[in-house]
């Protein structure tokens, strides 16, 4: 399993053993690469701004719950695994007239204080909050006429690498993705793998329709099956559709993660690091790093330490054309953050904002307007704040195997990581290459369906012998 890897990974490759000498050089260069060295060109830019507005003051953050309709064609897959999609919009208006934009969950009303009557510059590396902070800096950046990224110093990249996301559903629904998303111009797609699926159907059904350089992007959850990972990503990997591999062991084997990083052939992903990426990049446990949703200053602390190990990164920010353009910024001002991200916006079909970017090559350009470079659209706002869609109910997972044996579970999208860890309900041991096919029971108004939800709401998932 020592195959050797693509050549645009191969910079990735690290040695097995971290030799002390470079522990210490990479420790002390982390130290010499501070949260500070991100702020100094938004401390020159407030004297600018300061110049020219006066005093900037933040005078009202607007709160807007919203609802986003899912594209049609991936509606029916996002729709059982996590119903209807909900985000808040923060506007921050200023005695200026200038508008920032932010965008995630819920800020109560004791951390929107902290913002109002301050000036957006006080934010500078902010750690209070992701959507307040993304709203500072768009104001900061139209406050002096920049894009956001040259708040942050000199840009790394002017394109950066843009992946695609989907849920794991039929093999036939997979590579409808592929080509959807192919189509628009990605060339990585992120999925979850469920054990509900089998993963090597689901790779041929993707490898058949794939253009070439497509790659696939497979998050493991951590684990929760009986599969012995590293046979496992080495079936996997035969695929020439295969990518990479995030998260495919418990986030606490951090030595079991520089071992199985060794014997891949196929890049290993560090999203769940349980001493916040810090030891794990030291000790150079994978071949890549993921933070998600970081707050802005927390991302500038880390860039530097993965800028010294000279290990690559992505930020994963879910939401939508707000938030994949302050992770387009970041992405461009952070040196090692090379790798591809995901924020999830390609999966909706509407949003507040007019702007709609869109890949060429898998590359999505950094925006050169001031700010974020985003303008909000009050009419989809409005829009977007009266919409009211469905739920989806609880409905049955109906599981077949090769030798006929029929396995039920009960789904509900208000639990939808049991969709990818079905092994916290403590019921059942499975496998991503269980020979099953799976079929997803909505409450159709028969007495089969009522009989069926009663008894796995009493008794739990069934497993029935075949004929």
């Amino acid at each position: 399993m020592t195959a050797q890897r693509p050549s645009h990974w191969q910079h990735l490759a690290a040695p097995r053993r971290v030799h002390r000498r470079h522990f210490l050089k990479a420790a002390a260069a982390a130290a010499l690469t501070p949260a500070w060295a991100y702020w100094t060109p938004a401390l020159r830019a407030r004297q600018q701004a300061d110049g020219q507005w006066g005093k900037i003051v933040v005078t009202e953050i607007e709160r807007h719950s919203i609802q986003l309709p899912y594209h049609d064609w991936l509606f029916h897959e996002l729709q059982h695994f996590y119903g209807p999609t909900k985000r808040f919009v923060y506007v921050a208006k200023t005695n200026v007239g200038l508008v920032g934009l932010g965008e995630g969950g819920e800020q109560s009303d004791e951390v929107i204080a902290k913002y109002v009557g301050t000036n957006p510059f006080d934010h500078i590396g902010d750690e209070t909050s992701l959507q307040l902070g993304t709203a500072m800096y768009d104001l900061m950046g139209k406050a002096i006429g920049k894009p956001v990224y040259k708040l942050l110093g000199q840009p790394h990249r002017k394109w950066v690498p843009a992946a695609s996301w989907t849920v794991s559903a039929s093999p036939k629904s997979l590579a409808n993705a592929v080509l959807r998303y192919a189509a628009a111009g990605y060339t990585w797609m992120k999925y979850h793998l469920s054990p509900f699926e089998n993963v090597i159907d689901q790779m041929r059904a993707m490898q058949k329709v794939a253009p070439r350089g497509f790659k696939i992007h497979f998050d493991v959850t951590m684990g929760g099956t009986t599969d012995h990972i590293p046979e496992l990503v080495d079936r996997i990997s035969q695929f020439p559709i295969a990518g990479c591999f995030e998260d495919p062991l418990p986030e606490k084997d951090i030595e079991g993660y520089a071992e199985l990083k060794r014997r891949s052939k196929l890049p290993i992903l560090y999203h769940h690091s349980p001493l916040g990426a810090t030891f794990e990049v030291l000790r150079r446990a994978a071949d890549g790093y993921i933070l998600g949703h970081q707050k802005i200053g927390a991302a500038m602390q880390r860039a530097g330490l993965f800028a010294a190990a000279e290990l690559p990164f992505s930020l994963q920010n879910v939401g939508g054309e707000i938030t994949r353009s302050m992770t387009l910024h970041l992405h461009s001002a952070f040196k090692a953050a090379s790798l591809h991200f995901n924020s999830d916006a390609e999966t909706w079909k509407d949003d507040v904002v007019r702007e709609r970017r869109r890949p060429v090559q898998g590359r999505m350009r950094v925006p050169e307007e001031p700010g974020l470079g985003v303008t909000l659209d009050p009419v989809a706002l409005d829009r977007l704040k009266k919409l009211k869609l469905p739920e989806q109910p609880k409905w049955i997972i109906k599981s077949t195997y090769d030798d006929g044996s029929v396995m039920y579970n009960l789904a509900n999208p208000k639990e939808s990581i049991f969709m990818v860890r079905p092994d916290g309900r403590r019921e059942l041991p499975f496998s991503y290459v269980d020979p099953l096919k799976t079929e997803w029971w909505d409450d159709d108004g028969s007495p089969a369906f009522a009989e069926m939800k009663r008894r796995l709401e009493k008794d739990g998932a069934i497993l029935k012998r075949g004929p």
